[in-house]
């Protein structure tokens, strides 16, 4: 589930990138994984592939995966969730700083 990603504060250089939203009030964007809570998460990013995906209908991200971009509504879901994976070792675990609203702002 890569997309091509532009987003604000990330914008340098296009890049292969999976976007994990984290709000659920947020509209649905193509391309986009929704993730459980920040407090599920853990649990989640645990999973074996198959169950993740039986629960997310999604493939479970990878360790390897180099970016993988956690956004939320105003930020600071996205950066527990990037400290989070990082722990779990992912390192390619960003998140997006300036979140939906900069987004919105910007691009929407």
């Amino acid at each position: 589930m890569a997309i091509i990603c532009c987003l604000g504060a990330l914008r340098t250089q296009p890049f292969q990138a999976q976007l994990l939203n984290l709000s659920a009030k947020l509209p649905a964007f193509p391309s986009t994984l929704s993730t459980p809570p920040v407090s599920e998460l853990e649990s989640a990013l645990q999973m074996a592939p198959a169950a993740f995906q039986a629960l997310y209908s999604a493939e479970k991200p990878k360790l390897e995966d180099e970016h993988l971009v956690f956004f939320c509504q105003m930020g600071k879901r996205g950066l527990q969730a990037m400290q989070l994976a990082r722990s779990l070792g992912y390192t390619g675990a960003r998140n997006y700083a300036g979140a939906y609203r900069e987004w919105l702002e910007k691009e929407g």
